[in-house]
């Protein structure tokens, strides 16, 4: 794989994770999986604007999702996002 192939897919993950919503979002689903009801709730926002930021974070393999009946469970795609995001706070609380 080329830079400048890596360099695009790193850019894409930054701007997805630069949402404020999407942030709350896998900062939320750290704790465990969550279906939108649940993830709604805790936002306090409308299921359609949480379904959109999950859709978006599943396009880029950010969060994973797998049904249960007729409900859709979100978690965490892997550990590499919580660590980018640790390592992201460490870095803008550190004086």
């Amino acid at each position: 794989m080329e830079l400048t192939e890596d360099i695009q897919k790193v850019s894409q993950l930054y701007k997805v994770l630069s949402d404020p919503t999407r942030l709350r979002i896998l900062l939320i689903l750290k704790k465990g999986e969550l279906n939108v009801t649940a993830l709604a709730e805790q936002l306090s926002m409308e299921q359609s604007a949480v379904s959109h930021q999950l859709k978006l974070l599943r396009q880029n393999r950010v969060v994973k999702s797998k049904r249960e009946g007729k409900t859709i469970y979100y978690s965490l795609d892997d550990d590499h996002v919580i660590d980018i995001l640790t390592q992201t706070f460490n870095h803008i609380n550190h004086h």
